[in-house]
């Protein structure tokens, strides 16, 4: 017989990625489309979920079509996605407007005023903040760009449509409905709306008095699950437009972050994983709740049941190198000779592989949309630093690919003294992770052993399915660890220990001098 086989759904920022998995993570094959990222005035970020739909049943078409399994060996369907969006949605599930982005700070105003009072700290009110800190291991981000942020700013700039929602939901919990009718949000998904009490982990519900402060009306939000809960049979049509059978299941998603800490298999406690896309960040699974306000980590519920999950991210780190290609490189005005090349990141690879370590001492810091951690600033911005007559485009380059790594260092050095531990090794994924040199340049800048994981982009695909695979029953949580194969170890290179230490401290000593030159930039 077959072997079953899950079709699985990975909605990243820059589209979706769709493939068939089997529950021990073999990727029998995938697809990807890409969707469009809508920058706003304002600090506005969207995209439209219905460019996201399209894509994922494209490319879902696409890889079935392929034929690579029988289609009856298809028993579910697993979603990972972006997290901390915002889909405000009518009673059918239709998208009244486009979907608010994790990178938009237009509620930031918002949240201000809501978290404020006498005596305050860091901005908050005392009490406001005792009270959430104590019931959701966090509090809403000054930064504004959490889901309660999202809703706040569309009841102030929109009220007519922030009357008429029916339900504020996550990407993944939109993503869900689509796929069985279903309205239902996870106790990890729902987190960064700061509203519900996680003191007990496997019974994580809404807070009335949270909801009282926030103002958010509870009939706008969905009923709460727990994670890895069958959800429902997928939709009768949607089945027969993808020619699978009306038996498939599909079980609650998960965000990106959740499911790259499963698809790392990393996932017994102080086991850390670096994840390398889009945005980045550095976490693990730890035993406790506990919040570090200073630097916007805290503990939340994890996508594994019963479990915490370290919470963090850097708002930019794969999109630097993006940036790079398409604003500076190779940008569509009149003086662009060629289009970028098929194989443009392998070119990038080559030349940093080829330029000396510290890039002639130039710094790029990747604050392109502000940052989250370990400093929570919105109005920060991205920088060369230190160029010179003899500056390269080489030496630029590389500093991107450095900067990124001396921002990881930055958390690293945080989460550690978050966790109490020392993470180390730690394993890197995401499609930052595919790349040999930028490993090994996180080696030396962190000081830490890198294990690369095998097919480093298509770790959230792997951490939905195992996901979907605990929930069904088919595998245990020491399948998933074993699951995972680890292709590179990369050591730390002693022998630029000195430079990377010298930049590192200059690249957190720029912030600290000129954040306030940002905040005047870009306060509006």
């Amino acid at each position: 017989m077959e072997r079953p086989h899950v079709l699985a759904v990975d909605l990243g920022t820059g589209g979706p990625k769709v493939a068939l998995v089997s529950f021990d993570g073999t990727v029998a094959g995938w697809e990807f489309e890409d969707t469009e990222l809508l920058l706003l005035s304002g600090g506005g970020v969207e995209q439209r979920p219905s460019d996201w739909w399209q894509a994922i049943v494209r490319a879902a078409t696409r890889l079935l079509a392929r034929g690579l399994v029988p289609t009856e060996s298809v028993v579910a369907i697993a979603c990972t996605s972006q997290w901390s969006g915002t889909v405000a949605v009518d009673e059918q599930g239709t998208p009244l407007m486009n979907a608010i982005s994790w990178m938009d700070s237009r509620g930031s105003g918002a949240i201000r005023t809501l978290v404020r009072g006498k005596p305050s700290i860091a901005g908050y009110d005392v009490r406001k903040l005792r009270r959430w800190v104590q019931v959701t291991g966090g509090a809403p981000g000054l930064s504004g760009k959490d889901p309660l942020a999202h809703i706040l700013w569309l009841r102030d700039a929109h009220p007519d449509l922030y009357r008429r929602a029916y339900k504020f939901l996550e990407p993944i919990d939109w993503l869900g409905q689509q796929l069985t009718g279903r309205f239902a949000a996870t106790y990890d998904s729902i987190a960064v709306h700061w509203v519900t009490d996680n003191r007990h982990i496997n019974a994580v519900q809404y807070d009335d008095g949270l909801l009282t402060l926030t103002g958010l009306d509870r009939r706008q939000l969905p009923d709460l699950v727990p994670p890895a809960t069958i959800l429902g049979p997928l939709r009768p049509e949607l089945a027969h437009e993808l020619g699978l059978s009306t038996d498939v299941v599909v079980v609650t998603g998960t965000g990106d972050v959740h499911s790259a800490a499963i698809g790392s298999g990393a996932v017994r406690d102080f086991e850390a994983h670096l994840y390398l896309g889009t945005s980045s960040w550095l976490t693990c699974h730890v035993p406790f709740k506990k919040t570090d306000l200073l630097h916007n980590i805290a503990s939340i519920p994890s996508a594994l049941p019963g479990r915490y999950l370290v919470a963090d991210e850097h708002e930019t780190a794969g999109a630097c190198l993006t940036f790079l290609r398409d604003n500076v490189l190779f940008a569509d005005d009149e003086l662009r000779v060629h289009e970028a090349p098929p194989d443009v990141w392998r070119t990038f690879d080559r030349i940093v592989e080829n330029t000396p370590a510290g890039a002639k001492k130039v710094i790029f810091t990747p604050w392109l949309q502000g940052e989250r951690t370990p400093v929570e600033d919105h109005t920060i911005r991205a920088s060369f630093l230190n160029l010179s007559l003899q500056t390269t485009r080489a030496d630029m380059i590389r500093s991107v690919y450095e900067g990124v790594a001396y921002n990881s260092r930055w958390l690293l050095d945080t989460v550690e003294r978050f966790t109490k531990h020392t993470l180390d090794p730690i394993t890197m994924i995401g499609g930052g992770a595919a790349s040999d040199v930028w490993c090994q340049i996180h080696a030396d800048v962190l000081g830490r052993t890198i294990k690369q994981a095998a097919e480093p982009i298509l770790a959230n695909v792997r951490g939905a399915v195992f996901l979907t695979g605990l929930a069904l029953g088919e595998i245990t949580i020491d399948d998933v660890a074993a699951n995972v194969e680890i292709t590179r170890t990369f050591e730390p290179d002693p022998g630029d220990r000195a430079i990377y230490d010298e930049l590192y401290g200059e690249f957190v000593g720029f912030y600290k001098h000129n954040r306030k030159m940002f905040a005047r930039l870009n306060r509006h």
